[in-house]
């Protein structure tokens, strides 16, 4: 779905963003949200010129996005090669995952990590999210509830065994444990889950350009300057939830949206990938549940096909003191 996706253009109002015209990068707390009172909708959409030697990875760095994230949002782009003065959406406008708005929330289709702070008396409640790595096909990351139970400056790597024996399969011989340093792939900070039967990790990378996709051997990796962020702010016993959710619905300022993302690639072809019935299921569910317009499903179906990441409205607001239909 997401090469399809990625190959399609994509017209009409879905392209009027709010332009970013300033060619340089968003402000550094553009990652920190007012969490909203009611409804399930942050950010705002947003769009760049790109610079002669941009390449989306490079803008995605500079706007606290993943490599996934901005290549789906800009399926007719040149990822290596945009051009200069190309129009760039930056996908900065999305859906909560749907979980408790506490502590960590890990969306794997998503490749993004959100972060809820404990509330401080008097201040408005944010919401703190980064793009992340996830496990690839045969190193998937685990599901559900967990925490934080230890953190960990300069953490040595002591890769598995079964790590040492892929890497060996194709020339690469890993040592039983690899120091802290620019060689070391965990970065400068790691926070270790309470996963049992692994050692899976929230950690920087000295890869950053990976950042966004599915590639990790199930943990979770984030930018250098990001994790730098996450670590100082996180206590140990955070709780972490890790959620598979590549469609989501919520609601903003009356108005029914959904954001679908591509699934994860999975081992066994015995795997279902979500389908436009799953999608149709959670916004009934969504209109049932609260006085909404009618939904318009073509604006589904349009957002099924895409899988960008962007939002979509898929009712109208209804007029005020008007009955649900």
């Amino acid at each position: 779905m997401a090469s399809l996706a990625r190959q399609r253009r994509l017209a009409g109002p879905r392209l009027l963003l709010v332009a970013v015209l300033a060619l340089g990068p968003l402000a550094a707390g553009a990652a920190t949200l007012p969490v909203p009172a009611e409804g399930d909708l942050i950010g705002d959409e947003a769009a760049v010129a790109a610079e002669a030697d941009d390449t989306l990875i490079d803008i995605a760095r500079r706007n606290s996005l993943g490599y996934e994230e901005i290549v789906n949002a800009n399926s007719t782009v040149d990822p290596w090669l945009p051009g200069e003065g190309t129009f760039v959406r930056l996908p900065l406008r999305r859906v909560l995952p749907d979980a408790p708005r506490e502590g960590i929330v890990v969306n794997l289709p998503e490749h993004r990590l959100y972060y809820f702070p404990p509330a401080k008396p008097g201040e408005p409640r944010v919401v703190v999210t980064y793009p992340v790595s996830v496990g690839k096909m045969d190193w998937s990351t685990p599901l559900g509830l967990t925490k934080v139970a230890a953190k960990i400056k300069d953490p040595p790597w002591y890769p598995p065994e079964s790590v040492r024996e892929e890497h060996a399969a194709r020339g690469d011989i890993l040592p039983k444990m690899v120091p802290a340093g620019p060689d070391n792939p965990l970065g400068l900070f790691a926070m270790r889950l309470a996963i049992p039967g692994g050692s899976y990790l929230i950690h920087g990378t000295n890869k950053p350009a990976g950042v966004g996709m599915q590639v990790t051997h199930g943990c979770m990796r984030l930018y250098p300057e990001h994790i730098d962020e996450l670590f100082h702010m996180v206590a140990v016993d955070t709780p972490v939830r890790i959620v598979n959710q590549p469609h989501k619905v919520g609601w903003s300022g009356g108005r029914l949206y959904v954001e679908v993302h591509p699934p994860l690639e999975a081992t066994s072809s015995a795997v279902v990938a979500p389908d436009r019935s799953s999608l149709a299921r959670l916004v009934a569910n969504a209109v049932r549940a609260r006085p909404a317009g009618p939904v318009t499903w073509t604006r589904a179906e349009t957002a099924f096909d895409a899988a960008d990441g962007v939002p979509v409205a898929v009712t109208d607001e209804l007029p005020a003191g008007a009955a649900s239909p």
